[in-house]
């Protein structure tokens, strides 16, 4: 109903309950009745006034339930006002988040543009954090075009009270969504930080072994290298009952050793001559460390290298605490497979990307095993199930411990693969 119709009817219904009122007075009057014990004029004025407030009774509440307006004008109008207050106050957070999230694509910026000095055999971590960062640029320009459109519609909201609950809500989901892409961004950053510090620990290692290699190039010319300077000859874990133990578990440690330098030297010889060479002060000093009541793990190892055919192997024993290096359901490393990342080489480079990681994980808690074990027919079908994942489709990558495992022991690994609740497995 419009204005002009409710003022009419509130007139001829104000005219109308007027009119009733006089009559009903004059007639009491007249009558000359009595309410109250009140005299027959007092009880005619009774009357009157009560026909009066009954017209203004009436009235408002026409007015109210006729007009939406009205009801939330005078009900409502203080709630309405500390929503605006409210999502006023949101927009300023927002805004806020927005300058934080500029100011993690700045310091994210910084870092990609540091990494560029690395060597060729990070360039494609580096095309993966200058793709992040194309993409958080393209994020940050369509989150500053979603604020100006929230900014104007703030703007209408302020002369339209009615759909200012709905447009608050708009606003905190679209801040909830800005919040999770900037923590996605930030995780993005630090998985490629982790990744180009173990690339760094990789040129590391190939720095070192380069320096191994070029001491060994005399040798390498001379003729075959079958030992290895720190190579590993024999290994056994013991536990001592008493101190007298110690000299027996040394001479059988030995003759592992020597037995297996004579193969690795002359193949098809029976093992008849002492040809491991191993200082009697390193064996003395062996024997008192081996304290009783503890686990041990004793290597020895070779001092230098040795070539095939060489008559004599210098080694020197290698004494460690044994002690849980992976538990079993441990992750070892992580790592993402982009959605771009879909042929199978790219994938396998992956997944042997995660294997290193997890050795050198492995090796930084102090196992001594000398590789993963692995499933190659597991390995190769998750290389395919992840090839063929639907397209646009980012996978996250766990190789995780399948057993407890302590110094000496081998540590067999399994690959994870996750999209969001679902995940695939493959052993290695």
């Amino acid at each position: 109903m419009s204005g002009w119709l409710l003022i009419l009817a509130l007139l001829v219904l104000g005219g109308i309950l007027a009119t009733l009122g006089d009559r009903l007075g004059s007639r009491v009057g007249k009558a000359r009745l009595s309410l109250f014990n009140l005299r027959p004029r007092d009880t005619a004025v009774v009357i009157t006034a009560l026909t009066g407030a009954l017209i203004s009774a009436i009235s408002l509440g026409l007015m109210l339930l006729v007009s939406e307006r009205l009801r939330v004008g005078l009900f409502e109008l203080d709630q309405i006002q500390a929503r605006l207050r409210d999502s006023r106050s949101s927009l300023a957070q927002s805004q806020a988040s927005l300058k934080q999230s500029q100011a993690a694509l700045v310091e994210s910026r910084r870092e990609l543009t540091r990494s560029r000095l690395v060597v060729q055999e990070a360039e494609k971590g580096r095309s993966l954090a200058l793709r992040s960062r194309q993409e958080a640029i393209s994020q940050r320009e369509a989150v500053q075009r979603e604020l100006a459109l929230a900014q104007t519609r703030v703007s209408s909201l302020r002369q339209e009270l009615q759909p200012l609950q709905r447009q608050r809500l708009q606003l905190e989901a679209e801040r909830g969504r800005l919040s999770r892409e900037v923590r996605r961004r930030d995780q993005e950053i630090r998985r490629n930080e982790q990744e180009l510090g173990r690339v760094r620990q990789r040129i590391a290692a190939g720095a070192e072994e380069l320096k191994q290699l070029e001491t060994n190039v005399i040798a390498l010319r001379r003729g075959d290298v079958v030992i290895a300077s720190g190579q590993p000859l024999a290994t056994v874990r013991v536990k001592m009952q008493r101190s007298t133990q110690a000299r027996e578990v040394i001479d059988g440690l030995l003759q592992q050793a020597n037995q297996v330098a004579f193969q690795l030297l002359l193949p098809g010889q029976p093992a008849n001559r002492q040809i491991l060479l191993v200082p009697r002060s390193d064996v003395e000093r062996l024997a008192t460390m081996l304290q009783p009541g503890k686990t041990w793990v004793v290597t020895i190892r070779s001092a230098a290298n040795v070539l095939r055919g060489e008559g004599r192997v210098v080694a020197f024993p290698d004494l460690r605490p044994n002690r849980p290096v992976v538990r079993q359901g441990e992750v070892l490393a992580r790592t993402a497979l982009e959605a771009e990342e879909r042929s199978l080489e790219e994938i396998r480079s992956r997944l042997n990307l995660l294997l290193a990681a997890a050795f050198a994980q492995a090796q930084r808690q102090g196992t001594l095993a000398e590789g993963l074990q692995v499933d190659g027919s597991s390995f190769n079908a998750l290389s395919r199930t992840l090839a063929e994942r639907p397209p646009g489709q980012a996978v996250n990558l766990e190789a995780v411990a399948m057993a407890n495992a302590d110094t000496p022991d081998p540590i067999m690994v399994e690959l994870r693969s996750s999209t969001g609740g679902e995940g695939r497995r493959g052993r290695r």
